[in-house]
């Protein structure tokens, strides 16, 4: 691959990634941007800059090592131990539509695929080969990768087999074309039908042991489709031939030793969705008398009201008696915490007791306070009776300011379970209605909130808004909001909404 510029920033006291991104968008030598990063100091320049060379189709490709270090800081809440540096760093990317090589191979190789400027039409891939054994080596990286190799269709199936002689059409993937690829006119024409093919969106051709006597065969044929087509085409030498791969690689073909960059480059081929951050609309104000700390969850549950985040009704109370005359108030089942700024996770001391009723809170209520009392706790503010809610989904929604990278927002499995689950989405403030919606899609409880076998869906709608909501409680608190965080969220059936049945915030 040939390298048009190449520059370090040092230790950035001046010029930082930024400015060179910036300086490469307009290199006219310049087609694809490379960057191997360890940090980044200005986020909102860095993301100006990667959206500026998105719009003028010059591809970006970061290489972010630290990913083994552990340096998630002292959280408080479960959103701040399950955004590790690193997946908020993948956050960022996704926003910026920049590229992220998993490798520093793929570095290297993934620009090789971009710049060629070929596309990804969707992720259907047509492996060619006269081997079979490296043919299934990269049909299985695709499907292991995300990409499908699917049957292809019945006219090029025949016309596949009308070139082979066979006597059946031909539907497999990979196309082996077995000793018949040894003459170039086979190779060719085969290349071509699965380009021309509307069930193909890229094509991987086997350079393989026959042709390492006769490259141009190969050659020859990947160079021809190409000519006649847009769609990505890239080769896999096997077994390796450092010749061969120069020789594709000095005319513009990507070609890899390894079936698994194949599949790498194909994906950074596909198309990358990039939307502009969302403009400043004018925050609503903060509450007055905000005070700083970790506030109870009393005091945390009036915040998120403030900014449209309701919860299940609630009152609470000193004794027993006033606690069994809450829950026949509210009637049913109710819950039972210890409301205390010194106990932002209640579960883990105790603190909570669900499935209650007026009979059996205030025997609780005594049995909850001697057990704190029992572990030194400092004495509670109070004790929250509140009306148990049934028949939703838990789910965790948090905010959290990354001292680098800002404030994010964390979606996932809530409950308990929360952080066993390893089932979330993150990404950086501001967020749009569109950064909602797919972070609730990107969950594997999404297929469960659309109604999965036939149950009633939940109502992701009011998901997606309370996710703006605390989106709009971050930039209002701007630097002064350290964490928030509701868990559980009960997203009711569609049609009821959501509510808010636990919640902590540290404000600064």
């Amino acid at each position: 691959m040939g390298f048009s510029k190449l520059a370090s920033t040092g230790n950035e006291t001046d010029i930082d990634i930024a400015d060179l991104i910036d300086f490469y968008v307009d290199d006219a030598a310049t087609k694809v941007i490379t960057v191997y990063v360890e940090g980044i100091r200005a986020v909102d320049r860095f993301r100006a800059a990667t959206l500026r060379a998105r719009e003028a189709g010059k591809p970006v490709v970061v290489f972010k090592v630290g990913r083994s270090e552990s340096r998630v800081r002292a959280a408080v809440s479960h959103t701040g131990a399950m955004a590790g540096e690193d997946r908020v760093y993948d956050a960022l990317f996704r926003q910026c539509g920049v590229i992220r090589a998993e490798t520093f191979g793929d570095l290297l190789d993934i620009p090789a695929m971009l710049v060629t400027g070929r596309k990804m039409g969707g992720k259907r891939v047509a492996v060619l080969t006269s081997t079979g054994g490296a043919g299934s080596l990269v049909a299985d990286s695709c499907g292991l990768g995300g990409l499908d190799v699917p049957l292809l269709d019945a006219g090029t199936a025949t016309r596949l087999a009308a070139l082979l002689d066979a006597e059946a059409p031909m539907t497999g993937n990979p196309v082996d074309v077995t000793l018949a690829g040894v003459k170039p006119e086979i190779m060719t024409a085969a290349t071509e039908a699965l380009l021309a093919s509307d069930s193909v969106d890229g094509v991987v051709v086997i350079v393989g042991s026959s042709a390492l006597a006769q490259p141009e065969i190969a050659v020859q044929a990947i160079r021809s489709g190409a000519a006649k087509s847009r769609k990505p085409i890239i080769a896999y030498v096997s077994p390796h031939a450092p010749h061969i791969l120069r020789e594709l690689n000095q005319q513009g073909i990507p070609a890899y030793a390894v079936p698994e960059t194949c599949t790498v480059a194909l994906k950074a081929a596909m198309p990358v969705a990039v939307r502009a951050p969302v403009a400043d609309a004018a925050p609503l104000a903060a509450p007055e008398g905000l005070r700083s700390g970790t506030l109870n969850e009393v005091e945390a549950r009036d915040l998120f009201a403030h900014y449209g985040l309701t919860g299940a009704e609630q009152t609470i109370v000193q004794t027993a008696a006033e606690a069994e005359a809450a829950a026949r108030r509210f009637g049913g089942k109710v819950v039972l915490k210890v409301v205390s700024q010194a106990i932002p996770h209640k579960s883990d001391v105790g603190g909570v007791k669900v499935g209650l009723t007026a009979e059996t809170i205030g025997r609780a209520q005594t049995d909850m306070a001697a057990h704190l009392a029992a572990q030194n706790l400092p004495v509670p503010e109070g004790f929250l009776v509140q009306k148990m809610l049934s028949g939703g989904m838990e789910f965790i929604l948090g905010l959290r300011r990354d001292p680098q990278l800002g404030p994010l927002l964390l979606l996932g499995a809530g409950g308990v379970m929360a952080e066993i689950m390893d089932d979330s989405a993150i990404r950086l403030l501001p967020v749009s209605e569109q950064d909602a919606r797919d972070m609730v899609n990107e969950l594997r409880m999404a297929r469960v909130l659309a109604g999965y076998r036939g149950a009633r869906p939940y109502d992701v709608e009011a998901l997606i808004q309370a996710i703006l909501a605390l989106a709009a409680m971050g930039i209002s608190l701007g630097a002064r909001l350290s964490e928030a965080e509701i868990n559980p969220l009960f997203v009711m059936p569609e049609g009821e909404g959501v509510a808010a049945a636990d919640g902590l915030a540290v404000i600064v």
